[in-house]
Formats: structure tokens, sequence, C-alpha cells
């Protein structure tokens, strides 16, 4: 495909039997990331690459490519626990989930669905111990964590992994429409009725996260797919941009740019000019070629749960720390304990209030 200066790019160590316009599927894929105008450093990473081949692309502009036949991941992360402890929680789940699906599945042409959405649970989940065991033996990185959104492009289907509140988006036919839930406050609120969507993007709370990589020993990865159809196109963001764009003017900016990395320039700009103090990460890719199907009215697109996964691997036990090693911060199994209890009793506390300005308000109404 031809860039906006006129060049086409077709990343190195493509494989020949695959390339050129006769792929079955034929990705045009550009990612972007930018610190934000309030924060001194980027916490947030991503990542795409082709298992088959292992190296992460880069992106000095749109990249063109056939669709890897071991499968293609794209992942957004975001880190969260202050000074450098963000990045490390970050990086480290990018590293630890590339190397899991590298192992895993480098090999292999076209793995089943089951064994693909077990190898992404896996990877998750490993994430998960490595940043947790860091923070167990680095003191000044306790408390660190982040999100993960992972998907992986298998012939026409997108399986996804999610955990936190970064966002998958299928932009189709000028709407763009979420494909993952989040593990927030505000969504449990919101399905337990207690709030609208609109009032939930309004909460001063809405930045309270449920479950992320890193903070407690085990983690719960949520697991969902979409079959993509011609033209598609599949955003991965941070909530520094969700929270700051709304989804239709998400759609109308990719329907508008050809040229997706075009397109998330004017995302990240967008989201900085609404004062989004936050990192801003967009992952965005289209899909097209023989290989997939006219998208049709009767599609179902959104969040579609996979019903298949595999049993949950159980966690290996905290390593014994050596006296002369380096001592461990807090006891790991009264430290997990102790967080969730307060957890619970502080969403308690916010739901019983919300739960008491109703009634106050239904009294107040009928007094009137």
């Amino acid at each position: 495909m031809a860039t906006s200066s006129g060049e086409y790019v077709i990343p190195t160590g493509s494989r020949s039997d695959h390339d050129g316009p006769q792929a079955p599927v034929v990705i045009q894929v550009f990612a972007q990331t930018d610190v934000g105008r309030t924060r001194e450093h980027n916490e947030d990473s991503y990542i795409v690459v082709n298992l088959s081949e292992g190296e992460p692309l880069r992106f000095e502009r749109l990249v063109e490519q056939p669709a890897d036949p071991a499968a293609t991941l794209f992942m957004v992360a975001d880190g969260m626990g202050g000074a450098a402890a963000g990045e490390v929680a970050s990086a480290t789940a990018v590293d630890v989930v590339l190397r899991h699906l590298r192992e895993k599945l480098s090999e292999k042409r076209g793995p089943e669905p089951v064994e693909l959405v077990g190898e992404l649970t896996h990877a998750a989940e490993k994430a998960n111990w490595s940043i947790f065991q860091q923070a167990v033996n680095r003191p000044e990185l306790r408390g660190m964590g982040t999100t993960a959104t992972i998907a992986v492009l298998l012939n026409d289907t997108i399986y996804l992994a999610q955990v936190g509140d970064s966002r998958a988006y299928l932009v189709r036919a000028g709407i763009a429409t979420q494909l993952t839930k989040d593990q927030s406050l505000m969504q449990k609120l919101i399905e337990a009725g207690e709030l609208t969507e609109e009032e939930a993007a309004l909460s001063e709370r809405r930045n309270i996260i449920l479950q992320a990589l890193g903070p407690e020993a085990n983690v719960k990865v949520d697991l969902t797919m979409q079959p993509v159809r011609r033209g598609d196109v599949l955003l991965l963001c941070s909530d520094g941009l969700s929270g700051q764009v709304r989804p239709e003017d998400m759609a109308r900016i990719v329907d508008e740019e050809l040229d997706l990395s075009v397109a998330c320039d004017r995302l990240i700009a967008m989201a900085n000019d609404q004062g989004e103090p936050d990192n801003i990460t967009v992952v965005a890719a289209r899909f097209e070629g023989r290989g997939l199907g006219v998208a049709r009215s009767t599609d179902q697109v959104g969040y579609r749960e996979f019903r298949n996964a595999p049993p949950v691997e159980e966690v290996p036990p905290p390593p014994e720390v050596n006296d002369t090693a380096v001592t461990q911060p807090w006891p790991i199994t009264s430290t997990v304990d102790d967080e969730r209890r307060r957890r619970g009793r502080f969403y308690s506390r916010i739901i019983i209030a919300i739960g008491v300005l109703i009634m106050a308000f239904a009294v107040w109404r009928w007094l009137a």
C-alpha cells in the first residue's frame, strides 16, 4: 500500500509464498504512543509481531503485510505504580506474553482456536506472576501493575485476552464497537443498573479498576473473540485515548483516513486537545484480502465470550527468599487477603452510598 509519501512498505523478512496482493488476508497496521501533556514519562507499552518471525514491527510509517499463518499479535499495556514501576510492569507484560506465544506457536501453522486461547491465557498468567515476583523482591516496585489488552489474528478471527480497562474496538461501516469489557468499578455499576454509561464516563471513580497484572498472585483473564470482514479496523488503546475520545469520533477519523498512521496521529491529537493527563497509546490494524468475507447486516459485532476456554493453571508457590538475598517486602498471602478485604470494604461503601443517595432523591421527589 502507498503511504502519504508515495512509498510502498513491506516489512523485511516476510515469506514470499504469502506476499503480495494474492495473500488471503492482508494487514495494514500502525502503532503509536504519546506521553501526553502532563506526565513526565510514558508507562504504556505496545507490540505488533508476527509470531512465526518473532521480531516486533517498527512503525516509522504504515506497514502492510500478509497475515501470519502462525498468528499475528497486537497488544497494549498501560502500567501503573508511580516512578518507573509502571514502565517496568507494562514492559514486563509485553515481553513475557511475546516470549510465551513465540515459544508455543511460532512453529505452528494454524493452531486450533482452543489451543490458541489457552496459550493466550497462560501468557497473561505468566506475565502476572512475573510482575508480582518482581514487586515481592524489589521494595521500590511494590504495588506496580499493568492493564493488558492482547489480540491475536488467526485466519479470519480475532481472539482477545483482557485484564483491566485498556480496550479493543472494531470499526465497521462507520461504527466503533467495543469488543472488550472493562474490569472496572464503573463497569460493575453499569451492569448493576446503578449508573448509565454517560454517568460512569463523568464519575471521579472512573479510573478504579478491579484487576490488573501484577498486584496479586492470581488473575482472571477475560477471553473473547470476533470474526472480521474486509475493511474492518481493529483499534487497541489505553484509557488515555478511550477516556477522552468518543467511539463515534474514533470511527469517523478511521473512516476519513486511508493511511492509519495519519488516523493514529489525529486520534492522539484529539485526546491531547481534550486535556488528557495520561499517556496515550493506540494500535490500528485494517484487514483486507480474498480470505475475508464481506460484512453483512446480520453479522454480530461486540463483546463475545470465548466459551471453550481451558482451565486456569495453578500459580506456583512464592519463591523462597534467602537471608542473604533481598528481603521480601511483605508477607504475600496476608497482603493479598488484606488487599482484597480492603477493596471489598471500599467498593461496598461506594455502592451503599450510591443506594442512599438514590433513596434520598426518591424521598425528596415524593415529598415535593
